[in-house]
């Protein structure tokens, strides 16, 4: 990897480091003001809003930073046509959360009021357009405006909620209030950087009008990533909703601490996975296949090392900063932990295979992990609660990043002695596998 792709890489590490930060003080304050019900409602309502963003624009984000950085950049129609779908997605995301928000209510909110959980739809929209000018960002080589959002989607949380406490707020309504606060506060943040950086610049242009087929042509690619960026989500937090729906809010509480506290393990690869995605569809594949190898060696020594240091700091910190009622996440955060100690490899590989324009190998490994999940989770949550939501995890975690590596391997293989061609059109990837 160059010395730019380095820096990139350790800026974008601080990046999500300052957010996890933020992101932990926030569950700290929550947990002391609300105890585990409201931390199991806040990580809830955290992760369900975006998943529906992301379901109704299918994929958009993930899209976005592809068509930005691929030889479609220079279309004029790009950028009006990724807003054009930002705004529909959003507005479509928050309808079908009004719609669904009693049975979401009878399912895994038992404690909220049907219209607090209606007021949740605003984070629909205000999330998905966050993360889509982040991705913007992204694929526009402007990694420090990508930094930037990272840290204000999470770091906004922290003011909001100290006004909403500050001023009578309590429980579960603080912590939607200040979500939907944060998250005007980051999408803001997002839309001011894209036109400090000109995204917004020459839309007057009678070409520069949103198109319908290149708006199809994200669609397509975005559905093949988004099916692996589900499977993925779900590998993450399917646990989290069937232990709301098993267990109850206080059980999901001390699982997302011991779950957020093992996933600091995943900093350093989501870093390298969020610079070496781009990197990838710039360079074209045959350039990507001699940096990879190479690259996935170091990540994976790395997270290697880090693991028994993990392991450590989850026996001494999870009491120390939650307190006794918090003392349960410790073993289910080694457990995690165990599962995340190749996750270097499985970074790499993925950014690989969607970098050099084969997402559906990126789905078929997410597959292979929710595989694992689904039967574990069924098998072990009943009986063992958030020990084997853990165990469920750490396996899926070994057989995404198993699958990954092998796939990686055996394209890199392929990529390495093919004539060097630029990055794919993924218009015309409706007519190809992969």
């Amino acid at each position: 990897m160059l010395s730019q792709g380095r820096r990139l890489a350790v800026t974008n590490l601080a990046a999500q480091g300052g957010a996890l930060v933020s992101l932990s003080v926030a569950s700290l304050l929550v947990a002391r003001a609300g105890g585990p019900a409201v931390v199991g409602e806040y990580a809830l309502l955290r992760v369900l809003p975006w998943l529906t963003g992301l379901l109704v624009s299918s994929g958009l984000p993930v899209a976005s930073a592809y068509f930005l950085a691929s030889e479609r950049r220079g279309d004029p129609r790009l950028r009006p046509t990724l807003s054009a779908v930002a705004v529909l997605g959003s507005l479509v995301g928050a309808c079908l959360w009004l719609a669904l928000a009693r049975p979401l209510q009878l399912l895994l909110f038992h404690g909220l009021p049907t219209h607090l959980i209606a007021l949740a739809a605003g984070a629909v929209a205000t999330q998905l357009l966050t993360v889509t000018a982040k991705a913007c960002c992204q694929g526009s080589d402007d990694i420090g405006g990508a930094n930037l959002v990272i840290v204000a989607e999470e770091l906004w949380f922290l003011p909001a909620y100290g006004v909403v406490l500050a001023t009578g707020g309590r429980g579960a309504s603080a912590v939607v209030v200040a979500l939907l606060a944060a998250g005007a506060a980051a999408t803001a943040t997002g839309i001011a950087r894209l036109a400090r950086r000109g995204f917004f610049a020459g839309w007057r242009h009678r070409d520069a009008r949103p198109s319908w087929r290149l708006a199809r042509g994200v669609a397509w690619y975005g559905a093949r990533s988004q099916a692996g960026n589900f499977m993925w989500l779900m590998n993450l937090r399917l646990d989290f909703l069937l232990l709301a729906a098993l267990a109850g809010p206080a059980v999901v509480g001390v699982y997302a601490v011991a779950s957020k506290f093992a996933e600091l393990m995943r900093l350093g690869p989501t870093a390298l996975n969020y610079v070496l995605y781009p990197r990838f569809a710039r360079i074209g594949r045959a350039a990507a296949a001699r940096e990879a190898p190479r690259i996935t060696r170091i990540a994976t020594l790395l997270t290697l090392a880090g693991t028994p240091v993990m392991v450590v700091l989850t026996y001494v910190a999870l009491p120390l900063l939650y307190g006794t009622e918090f003392r349960g996440a410790v073993l289910p955060g080694c457990i995690i932990l165990g599962g995340l100690a190749v996750e270097g490899a499985a970074a790499v590989s993925s950014a690989y295979l969607c970098g050099t324009e084969r997402p559906g190998r990126n789905t078929g490994a997410m597959a292979a992990g929710l595989v694992v999940t689904v039967v574990l989770d069924v098998l072990l949550i009943p009986s063992h609660g958030a020990v084997g939501a853990a165990v469920a995890s750490g396996a899926a975690y070994l057989t995404t990043t198993a699958v990954l590596f092998t796939l990686t391997h055996r394209f890199v293989r392929i990529d390495a002695v093919a004539p060097p061609v630029g990055p794919a059109d993924p218009i015309g990837a409706a007519t190809r596998s992969g």
